[in-house]
C-alpha cells in the first residue's frame, strides 16, 4: 500500500471541502453535470486525453479525484478499464450508479483516499488528474509525483488539467458574478501557476511540460450549462485565443502531462 502523503488539515480545510462535494453531489451536482454544455466540455476533454496521451485502446486508466465519474464514464469505451478514485460516499454512489445505468462494466469506482487504498501491484498507462491538484496544499503537491511514479507503467502518463492563477476569467467573474464563483468552488480551492505545479514532477525525475487549455470556453459552460452552442462556438475561439502570446498567459486553465524519462516518445503540444 502507499503511504499516505503528509497532510496537514489542522484548520479543517479537508472536512470543509468533502462537506461542500457531498452536497453538491447530493444535490444540484448530478443535474448540472448532465447539461448539454456541461457534456460538451467533457466530450472535448476525453478528446483531448485520448490526444494528449496517446491512449490505446487497451489502456489502463486512474483517475485521482473523480466525483460523481461523467468523465471517466464517457472515456470508458476507448480504453480498456478505468478505476476512479474521490473520497466523497455520495460521489462514489453516484458513479457506480450510472455506470450500472448505462452499461459501462470497464469501469469501477473506489471511495477513500488514493495513496491509502489497495492499488500497489496495478500498473496503470494513464493517470488522470481533473481540477484535483489545486485542492492540495505545498507540501502534498511537492510528495505528489513521488507517489505516482509506482502505479504508472513503463510508458504511462500522467495527465492534470488546473485552473491558472492568472486567469482572466476569474478576475472578472469574482468581479462580475461573486455569488456564482462562490457556488462552484469553495474558499479553501486555489489556483496554480503552470511554473510552480510542474517543478515537483521534474525535481522528481519526470519529464513535464504544460500547455494552456482554455480561455473562455469552460467558464462559459458554467454561466450558462445548457447551452451546448456556445461552448462549442467559445471552443472555437478559445483555440485562436490560447495560441497568442502574451495573451495566452491569462487563460482559464492549463493542462500539464509528465512521464518517466525512460519513455521514448516526445510529448504532444
Amino acid at each position: 500500500m502507499l503511504r499516505e502523503a503528509p497532510l496537514t488539515d489542522s484548520d479543517g480545510a479537508q472536512e470543509r471541502e468533502l462537506a461542500y462535494y457531498e452536497n453538491l453531489y447530493g444535490g444540484f451536482g448530478v443535474e448540472h453535470f448532465a447539461k448539454p454544455a456541461v457534456v460538451a466540455f467533457r466530450e472535448y476533454l476525453v478528446g483531448r486525453v485520448l490526444r494528449r496521451t496517446e491512449a490505446a485502446s487497451n489502456c489502463r486508466v486512474l483517475s485521482i479525484g473523480c466525483g460523481i465519474g461523467y468523465t471517466e464514464l464517457l472515456l470508458a469505451p476507448h480504453v480498456g478499464h478505468v478505476t476512479g478514485v474521490d473520497l466523497s460516499p455520495t460521489a462514489i454512489r453516484e458513479a457506480n450508479r450510472a455506470a450500472k445505468t448505462k452499461g459501462v462494466k470497464n469501469a469501477r469506482f473506489l471511495e477513500g483516499s488514493w495513496p491509502a487504498l489497495a492499488l500497489d501491484g496495478e500498473s496503470f498507462d494513464i493517470v488522470l488528474a481533473i481540477f484535483f491538484l489545486h485542492h492540495l496544499p505545498d507540501p502534498v503537491l511537492d510528495a505528489f509525483p513521488g507517489h505516482l511514479s509506482p502505479l504508472l507503467s513503463e510508458r504511462g502518463r500522467f495527465y492534470a488539467l488546473e485552473p491558472s492563477a492568472r486567469r482572466l476569467s476569474g478576475f472578472l467573474g469574482k468581479l462580475l458574478v461573486p455569488g456564482l464563483m462562490k457556488k462552484y468552488q469553495t474558499d479553501d480551492e486555489r489556483q496554480l501557476l503552470a511554473r510552480r505545479t510542474v517543478d515537483p514532477f521534474l525535481q522528481a525525475g519526470f519529464r513535464a511540460a504544460t500547455s494552456w487549455f482554455d480561455f473562455c470556453s469552460t467558464p462559459l459552460a458554467g454561466l450558462f450549462p445548457s447551452w451546448a452552442a456556445g461552448y462549442r462556438l467559445a471552443r472555437s475561439l478559445d483555440e485562436v485565443l490560447t495560441a497568442c502570446p502574451g495573451l495566452r498567459a491569462f487563460s482559464s486553465n492549463f493542462e500539464l502531462i509528465a512521464y518517466r524519462p525512460r519513455m521514448a516518445a516526445p510529448i504532444s503540444t
